[in-house]
């Protein structure tokens, strides 16, 4: 009995206590604002709440789990109020409240997932209204707009404005498939598994699951970059990193750095301040946007105007590395593993700044030395000895005796 019991207990939660704190500060900021906004807006004569009880509900999803598809602005909004009118619809034409009130929220349930609404306290706004009595009867639809769905709407902008402060993405919109606009998958997913895999297990459990699909994704992509990052071992940024890094300053003449950048067969140059820190990234993609390269006619003519100072103090046309810069740029710490280098990198960049403590520059990695860096990685995991099967050795030598 004992063991059976213990079954039954949900495993530990795998958060922060400051992440429950966060949960438990945000219903309490949302319901107050929900419950004394519409005091303002619509009074506290009438005879329906002011602030519904399946607003605790969602108060739960939208600060306790605030990523879940089911505590998304559409589905708190649809989800409520189509709950709020079907309750009031099965009120109307089922005298028996016992009866109305499971068919009201079976409705529910089958009209939320049609619509892609589904949100759980809708199930209890629709058993509310089928059962709430007279005075919810006498409100008629009005009560499936004021107050459900004066509440639903407080609500998501409370969460709205809560969640984004204290650092979390909400709406918890999907993100792009590909960046690059093409139907080829992105680098970092063209090995392991691929979106088409996750989408046909999916569809094989055929249940709702309360996490998004890109995120569930991405969780999986990152237990792939732990696993990398554990048969790779301690390879960081500081041993791949070339520290002989050619840089300039905001002032530096765009000719010095179009000769620098050609000299040493670089692609970008990082920006620095006085104090080294790195302000911005100059790349030859940089020099073909500012000086219209793109087009091959007069190029070298275009080029020359471009790089020449132009004459007097003033000037329509950049003059210095600061005026073509990208900034704010990505800069990684020397301490980071290499794994983490492979999705910033997949996504663009040819270059990434590395710094030190200070956040002053003290190297750069290249696309080409993270390439060798992996390959060298594999290539000695490969090569290191097989662990031997110890965990075998016991029952064979049972088996002997």
């Amino acid at each position: 009995m004992t063991d059976f019991l213990r079954e039954l207990l949900p495993a530990p939660l795998r958060i922060s206590w400051m992440e429950r704190l966060r949960a438990c500060a945000g219903a309490l900021f949302g319901l107050l604002v929900a419950g004394f906004a519409t005091r303002l807006l619509v009074g506290s004569g009438g005879a329906p709440p002011l602030l519904l009880a399946p607003m605790g509900a969602s108060a739960v999803l939208l600060f306790g789990v605030p990523a879940s598809p089911l505590a998304q602005p559409w589905p708190v909004l649809a989800g409520n109020v189509i709950s709020a009118g079907i309750g009031i619809i099965c009120a109307g034409w089922i005298a028996d409240p016992l009866i109305a009130a499971p068919v009201a929220v079976a409705a529910a349930i089958g009209t939320m997932l049609a619509l892609r609404c589904l949100h759980p306290p809708g199930g209890a706004v629709a058993l509310l209204t089928a059962t709430g009595g007279s005075a919810i009867q006498a409100a008629g639809w009005e009560f499936a707009f004021n107050p459900v769905g004066v509440n639903s709407v407080l609500l998501v902008l409370a969460a709205m404005a809560f969640n984004n402060l204290v650092g979390r993405r909400y709406p918890h919109a999907p993100q792009p498939a590909n960046s690059h606009q093409t139907r080829d998958p992105e680098p970092t997913q063209r090995l392991g598994f691929t979106t088409a895999d996750l989408d046909a297990v999916l569809q094989r459990h055929d249940q709702v699951l309360d996490i998004a699909r890109d995120d569930l994704e991405s969780l999986f992509r990152q237990a792939e970059m732990a696993s990398y990052h554990r048969c790779l071992g301690e390879i960081t940024c500081a041993d791949i990193m070339s520290r002989d890094v050619v840089a300039v300053e905001f002032g530096t003449p765009l000719q010095e750095a179009w000769t620098l950048l050609r000299r040493h067969r670089v692609r970008a140059l990082p920006v620095l301040d006085r104090a080294r820190r790195v302000i911005g990234i100059v790349t030859l993609a940089d020099f073909v946007k500012h000086a219209d390269l793109d087009r091959l006619d007069g190029l070298r003519g275009r080029l020359r105007r471009f790089l020449r100072p132009a004459p007097g103090a003033f000037s329509e046309k950049p003059e210095v590395v600061g005026q073509i810069m990208a900034a704010p740029v990505r800069t990684v710490p020397m301490d980071t593993h290499i794994v983490a280098l492979v999705p910033v990198m997949a996504g663009g960049l040819h270059q990434v700044p590395i710094v030190d403590r200070e956040r002053r520059l003290a190297g750069m990695v290249a696309q080409s030395d993270l390439v060798a860096a992996l390959y060298r990685g594999r290539l000695a995991e490969a090569e290191a000895p097989p662990a031997r099967p110890v965990a075998r050795i016991g029952p064979v030598l049972r088996r002997a005796g």
